[in-house]
């Protein structure tokens, strides 16, 4: 038994395609239905404590379970930190942050009174662990989520293990939004060391490997998805010869 915040679009969609396929039983959230979604779908605002904790008992009324916890719902639109209103960057870290520690929270709940226990998967971002120029709450909030794993993988075990999953670039049905057109993708994908941006799936495998039972000892730990990470500004300006 899955639930995947945010779990009907890009990234989101990425991973409930990867859980279902491997036959779980999957469960998404978002503020807002998507039509023809596969998934059982509850409407749901995870900055709302009150909204969120409905949700987890809706899932555990109708499965009498909930195994596994992805903490996929996030985001931020690009402002400039010097045009950022308080309300504006507070709700950005609700919705990157405190929303996350919410569904965590209730989880926990639920998992520690289970013979098994359970699983939650962080999805967190580079943009925690280098500058992200337009979006300082949302880069701020992603260095919190790891973070927040790691302590919470110490104060909720041996029942419930928590790590996270650092996400770089990724191509998804929005990707012209962030990243401009097809040949912006490409040329930005010259700079992956594996020579793409990732897909959904690539993302959707590597949570699904830290939920399962290949990964029964993994816990506190932050995973970076990122194919290789960004090289060096000054390797393509350097004339040094480095080998």
């Amino acid at each position: 038994m899955v639930l995947v915040t945010g779990g009907v679009r890009g990234v989101g969609a990425g991973i409930s395609a990867v859980f279902a396929g491997q036959g779980a039983t999957v469960v998404t959230c978002a503020r807002r239905p998507v039509e023809g979604s596969p998934y059982e779908f509850h409407p749901c605002d995870v900055r709302d404590d009150e909204s969120v904790a409905a949700l987890i008992a809706a899932i555990v009324e109708r499965h009498g379970r909930l195994d596994v916890v992805v903490n996929n719902a996030g985001g931020s639109p690009y402002v400039p930190a010097a045009d950022a209103s308080a309300k504006f960057s507070a709700k950005i870290v609700e919705l990157n942050l405190l929303g996350p520690l919410s569904v965590a929270q209730h989880a926990n709940t639920v998992m520690q009174k289970q013979g098994a226990g359970g699983s939650i998967v962080n999805i967190s971002s580079v943009s925690g662990y280098r500058p992200t120029p337009g979006t300082a709450a949302y880069g701020a909030a992603k260095a919190g989520i790891d973070n927040l794993t790691k302590t919470l993988a110490v104060e909720w075990a041996p029942k419930v293990r928590v790590n996270s999953v650092v996400v770089g670039m990724v191509e998804t049905e929005q990707s012209e939004l962030f990243y401009g057109d097809a040949d912006s993708i490409a040329a930005i994908s010259k700079n992956v060391p594996l020579g793409r941006l990732a897909k959904p799936h690539d993302v959707g495998w590597a949570t699904a490997f830290l939920a399962s039972e290949a990964a029964s000892y993994i816990s506190g730990a932050s995973l970076e998805v990122h194919g290789g990470g960004e090289p060096p500004h000054y390797l393509s300006t350097t004339t040094a010869d480095i080998k």
